[in-house]
Order: C-alpha cells, then sequence, then structure tokens
C-alpha cells in the first residue's frame, strides 16, 4: 500500500497554514501566508502549494463557529471574510478528495492529545493565545463537540465591545488586540516609553512583538500592558478551572512567547482565584507542537474518521 497522507489547515485571523502531514504525524511541507480578504483564493492555493499524490484527505481547522454538517462556518468575529462560505464544498470541488471542517482550536487540542503534550492526558483544556482566543476542551480523551469559544466568555458585564457584538469578552481584554490597545491608549495618554521609536512613529502599528521586545528592554508601558492582558486571561482561566477541573491547561499561540511576563501573570491571577485543591491539580504547559498544533490537528481528523482505510 503506498504512502498516504492528509493536509491539515489551520486558518486563524492572522496567519493561514497549511501542512502535508503523514500518518505519524510528521509534517513533511509547510506553508504559511497571511490572512486576508482574498482567503478563499489564498486558501486553495496553499493546499496546492503542499497537495501530492497519496493525499486522502484535508482537514481544516478554522477560526470561529462551526457548523460540522454544512461544512460553514456562520461566524468567524476575527475573520469575516469566511462569514457563511462553505469551505468543505468550495475545497472538495477543487481537490476532488474528503475534506473535514472544525473549529481551529479544537483541531490544535486534537493534534497536542495525537503526538503533543496533551499525550496520555485524559482531560485537558487547549487555549490559542493569538489575534483572538479559542478553546479546545478534551474530556475522557475525546473532542468535546461545544463550541468551547471561551474568549468570548464576558468577564466584564458592561465591559468593551468585542469583535463579536458582545460586551465584556475575554478576548476584548487579554488578547494580542488587546495588548496593542493597552499600549497604544498609555502612548495617547503621554506615556514615556520606547515604543514610541517603533513602526516609524506610528504608534497604531504596534505588534506585541514590538511590546514584548520593548518590556525585555525595560520598557514599564510595554511590561504594564502585558501584565493587565495577563491579568484578565489568568481570570479566565481560572473560570475554566473551577468550572472543568481539567488535568492540565495547554497554552498555544503567538502569545505564549511572552510566557515570562504575560503568561506567569496569568498563572499568578488564576492562582488567586481558583480553588486551591483544583489549582493544585492542573498543570498549565506551553504547546510542543507551537503554530503547527493545528495543521497537525486538522490532518488528525483526517486519519480518525477512517479515511485512511480506503484500499
Amino acid at each position: 500500500m503506498k504512502k498516504q497522507y492528509a493536509i491539515g489547515i489551520d486558518l486563524g485571523g492572522t496567519n493561514l497554514r497549511a501542512g502535508l502531514v503523514t500518518e505519524e504525524g510528521s509534517i513533511v511541507k509547510r506553508v504559511k501566508v497571511p490572512s486576508s480578504e482574498n482567503l478563499l483564493e489564498s486558501l486553495l492555493n496553499s493546499i496546492g502549494e503542499v497537495f501530492r499524490d497519496g493525499v486522502i484527505g484535508i482537514g481544516i481547522g478554522a477560526a470561529g463557529l462551526v457548523d460540522r454538517e454544512t461544512g460553514t462556518v456562520p461566524v468567524s468575529p476575527n475573520i469575516p471574510a469566511i462569514d457563511g462560505l462553505n469551505i468543505v464544498e468550495t475545497v472538495r470541488g477543487k481537490f476532488n478528495v474528503p475534506v473535514i471542517i472544525e473549529n481551529d482550536a479544537n483541531a490544535a487540542a486534537l493534534g497536542e492529545r495525537w503526538i503533543g503534550e496533551g499525550r496520555g492526558v485524559n482531560n485537558f483544556i487547549l487555549l490559542t493565545l493569538g489575534t483572538g482566543i479559542g478553546g479546545g476542551i478534551i474530556y475522557n480523551s475525546r473532542l468535546m463537540a461545544v463550541a468551547a469559544e471561551v474568549g468570548h466568555m464576558s468577564i466584564i458585564a458592561n465591559g468593551e465591545k468585542c469583535h463579536c457584538g458582545n460586551y465584556g469578552c475575554l478576548e476584548a481584554y487579554a488578547s494580542a488586540r488587546a495588548i496593542a490597545a493597552y499600549a497604544i491608549a498609555g502612548l495617547e495618554g503621554g506615556s514615556e516609553s520606547l515604543l514610541r521609536e517603533c513602526c516609524k512613529g506610528n504608534i497604531y502599528k504596534l505588534t506585541p512583538e514590538d511590546i514584548y521586545r520593548a518590556a525585555l528592554d525595560g520598557d514599564n508601558l510595554s511590561r504594564d500592558a502585558l501584565k493587565e492582558a495577563g491579568r484578565y486571561l489568568g481570570v479566565g482561566i481560572s473560570n475554566l478551572i473551577n468550572i472543568l477541573s481539567p488535568d492540565a491547561i495547554i497554552l498555544s499561540g503567538g502569545l505564549v512567547g511572552a510566557w515570562n511576563i504575560y503568561v506567569q501573570e496569568a498563572i499568578k491571577e488564576a492562582g488567586r482565584r481558583t480553588f486551591k485543591h483544583l489549582f493544585e491539580k492542573v498543570k498549565i504547559i506551553p504547546s510542543s507542537l507551537g503554530d503547527n498544533a493545528g495543521i497537525v490537528g486538522g490532518a488528525y481528523l483526517v486519519f480518525e474518521r477512517g479515511v485512511s482505510k480506503r484500499s
């Protein structure tokens, strides 16, 4: 029997990643492009770059609410370009292989369970920390087929308006977008900061990477922005632990790179707010797959559904 592959897609708010994956979970080829208004075209082109003989299916993890039966994403607060699109039908029509769609954080959770930090962990929650905040829940070693939109739990009843239309969402206070907003507000208020030297003086183009670099150089505004977002993340993590009592919280996404400020602040805040017994039981750890978790999880969707058993 010839070697079989699956293609895993991670369709996020900032980047689109596609990878050719073996049945053992190894990524043979990978591409990454920015998410854009022409997202469907970029998606098809990216799949085409990694497609080869032996591909038996494509698994797509998409940011937003996913309707698994229709193959659509009814609502994607961070990628409105795909709202209502039948992604499955479009991709299947182009490449003529089975296509499965799942929420991107759910797919990442499956990747971690398959070959990452979730191996051997019966109950864990994966959080994706980036442009938005997503969640995937593994319970009794299986993915819970729920929305798990943890980034849109309200943590402040009359708080800031979120991109989803709700108010006071965790994502509005703890995401990459929120970190940049904290820093920009400080600069607009006249705070002295190394950040004024970034982006040729255009403070509205600041990225979390800029802010983290400045924080490492001792910039107080940058450290404050990361810590403020981290505290709110800790509130969200505490809620999840108190409700679901997982064995582990696995953190993935670009913001994990700011672990020693942003995540450590979140862990401290969660420790203050969580039942002591539950907090002592849970491990809060970084993903071992990094930004490959969604690709690997997308491929796992294909292999798990038994597509690879076709002759």
